[in-house]
């Protein structure tokens, strides 16, 4: 056996993209100064959950991590997905945080994926699951992914600081994405939403109904915010409330925001006394939501910021033909991406600004991924 040879890489930023990168590309990857200039350097729990993630959905892969978790050696293994599997995601990150390179894997996998995930289901930093369910996935199927066996459901909810929320992911496996063109974002038509309350009054979740419908109804009729309710073990192991919201335009693009309010963390927490902090009163968190919402619209673009990374990854994934998407004002985390697709992938994307609608269209040739491990019955 010849001796490995390592892509060396420096830096913390967006590990979870590196990691999928160099797993779909069976890339060995050594990545160095992990947070080296924290108060407390190395790893993150998160980080480390997400390597136990990838750990159950490949095959033989190897991770080596050095005392002072600054260091990390990664030789990717064969994805081959599978059933009956459950991951703990912990508490420091949501499940959202885990869904993206997850759902990349899946496809690319050698079995379908069937995987539970436990944690925290909404939260303000990462999409929630109703996001996932509501924008991405439909998504997913522009690049050629089939409706059948693709589903994310919530069987209860869990916000932070203790989480508690499990979510069922099934992906289905694909040969190759197919390559698209992207550009038309059309017109909104319909906004649709749900409203969800944990372990407080059903009366918060419909406050935010009621605040975002008063903004939405002055522009469009067809708005619908739905209730969800959850008790008991269905409401995870704290209290809060939050609500998603997507609009869908006449070209079948779905522009998504959500935000989650509930009692911070631990290390977020420092500077609160005890659990006596004022959460933002519900009627504020749906008018809030709604004008982000009327923002990323406003923004335009086939996808809202925060899916500018994961349409870039797909775009790139495709097999070697032309990809061509239009997308708002790039996001620090499109950004990021289109470099690390760039350095890992060996993929560069064309940018050209669209001054008469203040957009931006990238066109992309293929990177050829397959699916060569894939199980055909």
């Amino acid at each position: 056996m010849g001796k490995i040879t390592y892509k060396r890489l420096k830096g913390s930023q967006n590990m979870r993209q590196r990691l999928l990168l160099a797993t779909l590309k069976s890339t060995p990857i050594l990545i160095e100064d992990i947070h080296a200039d924290d108060t407390l350097p190395g790893f993150r729990p998160h980080e480390i959950s997400l390597l136990r993630l990838f750990e159950k959905v490949t095959d033989d892969c190897l991770i080596e991590i050095n005392e002072t978790g600054t260091k990390l050696k990664y030789k990717p293994g064969i994805i081959v997905g599978g059933s009956n599997l459950v991951h703990d995601c912990g508490v420091s990150r949501a499940i959202g945080y885990f869904l993206e390179p997850l759902l990349l894997l899946g496809l690319f996998a050698r079995k379908p994926l069937f995987i539970i995930l436990k944690g925290i289901t909404n939260d303000s930093k990462d999409p929630s699951v109703d996001t996932f369910r509501s924008t991405t996935l439909p998504m997913l199927k522009r690049f050629g992914v089939p409706s059948e066996g693709l589903k994310l459901e919530i069987k209860s909810r869990g916000v932070s600081p203790h989480g508690g929320g499990e979510v069922h992911l099934a992906v289905p496996t694909v040969q190759q994405l197919t390559a698209t063109m992207w550009t038309d974002e059309g017109m909104v038509k319909r906004i649709r939403g749900e409203a969800f309350t944990t372990r407080v009054s059903v009366q918060l979740g419909n406050e935010m109904i009621y605040a975002a419908r008063g903004i939405f109804n002055r522009l469009l009729p067809d708005v619908y915010i739905a209730s969800d309710y959850r008790k008991h073990a269905e409401a995870g192991n704290s209290p809060g409330y939050g609500i998603s919201l997507v609009a869908e335009t006449t070209s079948g693009c779905c522009i998504s925001s959500d935000t989650t309010i509930s009692y911070p963390r631990g290390e977020e927490a420092d500077d609160i006394e005890g659990e006596n902090k004022e959460l933002m009163p519900a009627a504020n968190v749906g008018e809030q939501i709604a004008s982000v919402l009327l923002e990323e619209i406003e923004k335009g673009g086939v996808v809202d910021s925060t899916h500018q990374g994961l349409l870039f990854l797909l775009c790139a994934l495709c097999p070697k033909d032309v990809s061509k998407v239009r997308v708002g004002k790039l996001s620090p985390y499109g950004i990021e991406t289109l470099r690390h697709i760039k350095d890992l992938l060996d993929v560069q994307f064309v940018i050209k600004p669209d001054p008469s609608t203040g957009t931006v269209i990238l066109k992309c040739w293929g990177s050829g991924m397959k699916n060569l491990s894939r199980k055909t019955s």
